[in-house]
């Protein structure tokens, strides 16, 4: 199966690839075009990985070069966005412009080019503060930032192209992802490289009290290649999480106590959210994943989520200058 791969060179994407090529599919990895001529992470991939990838650059935003590039192509994944919430309240336009109007491109070559599968990425932060938990898949949205505008509206224009065209469509909805190669932009990342290179005990962190269903990207990737394999589900819009919720505060320490380093916390006005901007709890409902595409995480509860943040420090220490991607084209 030939496989197109926005966003490959990104977290997820590029676990992704790494994952698929050694399942033998034929990968053809589209990533963000920079002045650097960089891969991304895909240019820490091993030889024998990358010798089986074909690269394409181009820019996800550019309908042409996406309908050229797919044709001949059974499967796309669809990882590609500006991710980031507090960038999105500066420049709200610019995730208009990728995660809407790129989705909408992907869209119209999966149907001018009858291509078989399209799976597309979602994120918890649709839902908003989860009014119950666990999250299932017809929890209401509710849009608290531009960036989770903008997810919604490009799901809801991916539903729209499969209740209009019979798009073959399987939606994802990863929660809160984290392991190796994560930007320093997110919170586990934050935590692990304030905790091993400040040279005080206090870290600058904004609100402590909300929860998140963090799942280690080892899971997550299963659930896309598992979502490869299955048919005769397009339609379905379907959570990946751990279903095991935690706080920020005692994630701050957890993580304190995996580097045995004592620490202190300090709440810093910048990183806090406006408050109605703040998602407060989420938790994923997976019982649906596990129906439909015979998925379960294998880092489950506290001791699960305990062992992929083992494996994640280790790599942060074994990789403290972290590489910053050009284009920010990485998916949650």
């Amino acid at each position: 199966m030939k496989v197109f791969i926005t966003g490959s060179e990104g977290f997820i994407g590029s676990h992704l690839t790494e994952k698929l090529v050694n399942r033998g599919y034929d990968i053809k990895a589209f990533v963000m075009y920079n002045f650097r001529n960089s891969n991304g992470w895909l240019d820490d991939l091993s030889k024998d990985i990358r010798k089986n990838i074909q690269i394409i650059k181009g820019d996800i935003r550019d309908f042409d070069v996406i309908k050229r590039e797919t044709k001949k192509c059974d499967a796309i994944i669809h990882l590609a966005a500006l991710i980031g919430i507090p960038y999105s309240y500066y420049s709200p336009k610019s995730y208009v412009d990728t995660n809407i109007s790129g989705t909408l491109n992907v869209l119209q070559a999966v149907k001018q080019n009858n291509i078989s599968k399209l799976i597309h990425t979602s994120t918890s932060e649709v839902y908003g503060s989860a009014k119950k938990v666990p999250i299932i898949e017809t929890h209401p949205f509710h849009g608290q930032s531009p960036y989770s505008a903008s997810k919604i509206a490009a799901d809801q224009m991916a539903l729209s192209f499969y209740n209009s065209f019979d798009l073959p469509l399987i939606i994802l909805r990863p929660f809160n992802t984290f392991g190796p190669r994560q930007s320093k932009r997110a919170i586990i990342p934050t935590i692990i490289d304030q905790i091993m290179n400040t040279k005080n005990k206090f870290l600058n962190l904004g609100n402590l009290s909300p929860t998140r269903d963090f799942s280690y990207v080892e899971d997550i990737c299963s659930g896309f290649e598992s979502a490869l394999s299955v048919n005769n589900i397009f339609g379905e819009t379907i959570n990946l999480g751990s279903g095991y919720e935690i706080s920020i505060k005692d994630l701050v320490f957890l993580i304190s106590s995996l580097i045995q380093r004592e620490i202190k916390v300090k709440k810093t006005s910048e990183r806090v959210r406006p408050h109605k901007s703040e998602v407060s709890r989420l938790c994923a409902s997976n019982k649906k994943a596990k129906k439909l595409l015979k998925w379960k995480p294998g880092f489950v509860g506290k001791q699960g989520l305990r062992r992929g943040l083992i494996k994640t420090i280790d790599w942060y220490k074994k990789n403290s200058i972290l590489k910053e991607v050009d284009n920010k084209l990485y998916v949650i």
